[in-house]
């Protein structure tokens, strides 16, 4: 359905970690701030004006930045700040799509008569989480939730960017093709070779060229986004389509039996999440990244969805057995497991090839145990006297 106006916000905190930590600290704003401990899990926008990113080692980090504080993550005081955001959110309309506990899109159609234009509703959004919560927020405005996510991260930091409608290509088209969504290294490298380099450019390309280049999924989402054709709406109360997490594991090298222990953290954080939200899935991804910056994704699909743990870990060990050559050759330096094709648990859990004993009845031991005294109190053999990495907060699953 197409929207006349631009009445989509996309609001996404700035540095989150860091800037909690700067709005607790006075002594770190205005400062080059790194949350983290082996690894950069955020920096401060004076940080990253030294180079300074996401998931980078410490040490590397340090050595762009000399003078950077290093402070531990608080995850309590991130999702206290997270609670208080969304509840800005939800006092600025009832429709908010939660992406992460520092992003949301917000649909503000209709709202005119009570709190004004779309601009002035995102100007209004933006001093009241600076008043309320003490953070700073940018915001995109536009027709579409892709296009006002774009608007959002070239807002950044702390701003506000609306697109009208009848401005919508003068904006989009000039923009590298990296900002189109699903244009990866492999994708961008595929387009560069063809000299394709900008948004117009893409839109220019008749779709069957896209297609034939990059395939029919692809192309048909390349061709659309480069016109900003997006109809999703905003969705209240949406559930997520996976459930995963990732471990930065730095730069040094690590054993086998190093890889598959973080490995069985992942898995296990990621299962015990997915049976608390009583749900299932049947598509195990793992994604990789190497010491050259390259990245790698292997998935295998499960005969029947499932959320218990030895199912998933064995597809999981079977994907990284495959990888074994790419980390030998180029060093890892994260592992990421997903689980998608993800359905509410309505299901019997049924008996999987993938292991020879599925053993949920110790999954409802651990998980019993857990809820009573905490993640940390019981563990896997495989995971004693290893550090677990971090849990970062996320929205409810």
């Amino acid at each position: 359905m197409f929207v006349s106006e631009a009445n989509i916000l996309h609001a996404d905190l700035d540095a989150f970690f860091a800037s909690v930590e700067q709005r607790d600290n006075p002594r770190l704003r205005g400062r080059p701030v790194i949350v983290g401990g082996g690894v950069v899990l955020a920096a401060s926008y004076e940080a990253k004006a030294f180079g300074v990113r996401t998931a980078m080692g410490l040490r590397a980090a340090r050595q762009l930045c000399p003078r950077a504080i290093v402070v531990p993550p608080r995850f309590t005081a991130y999702s206290d700040a997270s609670t208080a955001v969304f509840e800005v959110f939800a006092n600025t309309t009832p429709l908010v799509e939660g992406i992460s506990i520092d992003e949301a899109f917000l649909d503000v159609g209709g709202l005119r008569r009570v709190s004004g234009t779309p601009t002035e509703i995102a100007t209004l959004l933006r001093r009241d989480v600076a008043d309320e919560v003490g953070l700073p927020i940018s915001v995109g405005v536009a027709r579409t939730k892709f296009l006002a996510k774009v608007a959002s991260a070239a807002s950044k930091p702390d701003g506000l960017l609306v697109v009208p409608p009848d401005q919508e290509q003068a904006f989009l088209h000039p923009l590298p093709i990296e900002r189109l969504w699903g244009v990866g290294r492999a994708t961008a490298e595929k387009l560069h070779a063809r000299g394709i380099t900008t948004v117009g450019e893409v839109a220019a390309l008749q779709e069957r060229v896209l297609t034939s280049l990059l395939g029919r999924a692809s192309g048909h989402h390349l061709h659309a986004l480069a016109h900003n054709r997006d109809p999703r709406p905003v969705e209240v109360g949406r559930r997520r389509r996976s459930i995963g997490s990732q471990r930065a594991l730095g730069r040094s090298p690590k054993s086998a039996d190093a890889i598959d222990a973080f490995l069985v953290g992942i898995v296990d954080r990621v299962t015990r999440r997915m049976r608390a939200a009583e749900r299932v899935g049947r598509t195990v991804v793992l994604r990789l990244r190497f010491d050259d910056f390259t990245r790698a994704t292997r998935s295998h699909t499960l005969p029947h969805a499932t959320g218990q743990t030895d199912p998933i870990l064995a597809a999981a060990r079977v994907l990284l057995a495959a990888a074994t050559p790419l980390i030998e050759e180029r060093g890892v330096t994260l592992i990421g497991i997903s689980v998608g094709n993800v359905e509410d648990d309505g299901i019997v859990q049924l008996e999987l090839p993938f292991a020879r004993r599925s053993n949920g009845a110790l999954d409802a031991a651990l998980d019993r145990v857990s809820d009573r005294f905490g993640a940390e109190t019981v563990t896997r053999a495989v995971l004693l006297g290893r550090d677990h990495g971090f849990s970062v907060p996320m929205l409810p699953d």
